[in-house]
């Protein structure tokens, strides 16, 4: 009886064996691909983060020794090869100070915007928008950096783009927005402390009084009225009118003075 009971067992299992098989041989295929496709895949990361790092090396050793065509030429290989690896936003970061050290702030610029417009979420990204920005600045196009960070979301440098951007609004002349983000950069301050708040204090006092530019436009055209009453043979000795008082603050140099934000 027992026998019976073993060859049935036996019969069984041969049958299940034959229906099932082919599935169980093909799970253990599947499973030991995976595991060596997994091996694959972190070796190949590794070797990725090797090389991108022996090239950001080659930069960096290249930026200090101030030779820019070298460092210029390891930047393009890991901006090419490996352009979603840290190091190549790094390198970005570090390629925009060697090239502004020499006056180029068209490369500067260029090097920056890949990753200044990645991404609002990542570190870096923020920090390249913000010497963008900078930059900008420095070649006078204020419009550019309104458009740049005018709708910058919350974040820890957030006092800082509010200075740069009232400095792009001093720069077109519109100051009351330009107080308005002097005054919002110094109410993150306390909380993210990025910024110097005597310095902003300083840039809202330099901004034209309310209503300064309105009185100087009503004097001058007062005078001009005088101008066109006078005789002709009198016109040499009305005075020029006074059209000073609007004083613009420069923009600041794309040098962050922060070096702990690299």
């Amino acid at each position: 009886m027992e026998d019976l009971s073993e060859k049935e067992q036996l019969e069984a299992l041969r049958a299940w064996w034959a229906e099932n098989g082919s599935y169980v041989v093909g799970g253990i295929i599947v499973g030991m691909l995976i595991i060596f496709g997994w091996n694959q895949w972190q070796s190949t990361k590794a070797d990725t983060e090797v090389a991108a790092s022996t090239l950001y090396e080659d930069v960096m050793e290249a930026a200090a020794r101030g030779n820019l065509d070298a460092a210029s030429a390891a930047a393009g290989n890991l901006f090419n090869d490996y352009p979603d690896s840290p190091y190549a936003a790094q390198a970005r970061l570090a390629m925009a100070r060697l090239h502004m050290d020499n006056g180029r702030d068209l490369d500067a610029a260029n090097v920056l915007r890949p990753l200044a417009d990645s991404s609002t979420d990542n570190e870096l990204a923020l920090i390249a928008r913000l010497r963008l920005a900078k930059i900008l600045l420095y070649q006078d196009k204020a419009d550019d950096v309104v458009s740049l960070v005018h709708d910058m979301p919350e974040t820890a440098f957030a006092a800082r783009f509010n200075e740069v951007l009232g400095d792009a609004y001093v720069a077109l002349g519109e100051f009351e927005k330009a107080e308005a983000a002097y005054v919002t950069a110094l109410n993150d301050s306390p909380l993210a402390r990025t910024v110097d708040p005597a310095l902003i204090q300083l840039k809202l006092n330099d901004l034209p009084a309310a209503g300064e530019s309105a009185g100087n436009e009503t004097a001058l055209s007062e005078e001009d009225v005088q101008a066109d009453e006078a005789p002709a043979d009198d016109e040499a000795d009305v005075p020029d009118a006074d059209v000073s008082g609007v004083v613009e603050s420069s923009a600041e140099t794309a040098e962050d003075e922060d070096s702990g934000e690299e």
